[in-house]
């Protein structure tokens, strides 16, 4: 089964909130035993507007993720993110 992987674009306009968004998101994250590859670090745009924070999530499963985004605790702090932070999110699946 391929691992599966989040992938977050996001300019954060509220900072206080958006840490809000990075304590309460942990329960989720290991639930789903989620593995972050990047997280906020030094990226440099090279093609296409770029955002000031990326993050990559991996999980065991295309299942894993969907079941982790759609999970109470997720949602729950979805909601600081979504008052903090105006970004995209994508779910790929690996190879």
């Amino acid at each position: 089964m391929p691992k599966a992987y989040w992938i977050a674009r996001v300019d954060v306009h509220d900072p206080e909130t958006y840490k809000k968004y990075v304590e309460a998101n942990g329960a989720a994250f290991a639930k789903y035993n989620a593995k972050f590859l990047a997280r906020g670090g030094k990226s440099e745009v090279l093609e296409a507007p770029g955002r000031a924070r990326n993050v990559v999530i991996e999980f065991a499963s295309m299942q894993d993720a969907l079941a982790c985004y759609h999970s109470p605790e997720y949602t729950k702090a979805k909601e600081f993110r979504l008052k903090a932070s105006t970004g995209e999110f994508i779910l790929v699946e690996g190879i």
